[in-house]
């Protein structure tokens, strides 16, 4: 039976064909075409990829996306969607990296559409995504700077100690896009001082 990360990668591979090159995605300034080139350059040339963070290494970032981007649409959803011959053809190395990785960048693709709605994930994979959150929700949430909890209604994790904190609550998936800094999401309740709700619902979330 195929991980959560491996059919979300298929899934996302086949949203992308179907949205089409020029689609919009809720990554800023990112079209599909843009979406895909970005999941191949981290996945097939990484020391590429750090150009994001290190500026000498940034043309060769370029030099890498402008290879991609030069190739149609379904080449790169047709490379993306098998990762063989890469680590990630390893399950417990995909599972560990890119779970959350296509589940946020799928849902990016939908939640641009007009009249998206959200997903009913497996158990599996909700318990995969609130495995994840507890792990790295602490550096997803930081710049909020405030005390705060999670809930999914049934297990509580706390991201940032402290008194009277933020506490929300709902669908593991809609927590996990929330602190990944997408506001596209539903189902989400919040309690807590009314003045750092605000601050958390305007603070630049994820990594």
């Amino acid at each position: 039976m195929a991980s959560f990360a491996r059919s979300e990668r298929i899934a996302l591979c086949d949203t992308a064909v179907s949205l089409g090159p020029t689609a919009p995605t809720l990554c800023e300034g990112w079209e599909v075409k843009d979406l895909l080139v970005h999941l191949l350059v981290r996945e097939r040339r990484p020391w590429a990829a750090a150009g994001n963070l290190l500026p000498p290494l940034a043309p060769v970032l370029r030099k890498a996306e402008a290879a991609y981007a030069a190739q149609p649409l379904e080449s790169l959803a047709a490379r993306l969607r098998d990762p063989k011959g890469t680590p990630f053809a390893l399950g417990p190395v995909e599972r560990a990296v890119n779970t959350v990785e296509f589940f946020v960048h799928h849902e990016d693709l939908r939640r641009a559409q007009p009249g998206w709605e959200p997903r009913t994930l497996p158990a599996a994979a909700e318990r995969d995504l609130w495995r994840t959150l507890k792990l790295l929700g602490r550096g997803l949430v930081r710049s909020a700077d405030m005390p705060l909890v999670v809930s999914n209604g049934i297990d509580t994790a706390t991201l940032r100690a402290g008194d009277e904190p933020v506490t929300i609550t709902g669908p593991v998936g809609e927590l996990m896009l929330f602190c990944f800094g997408r506001h596209e999401v539903r189902g989400l309740s919040f309690d807590g001082p009314a003045e750092r709700i605000t601050q958390l619902e305007n603070a630049r979330l994820g990594f």
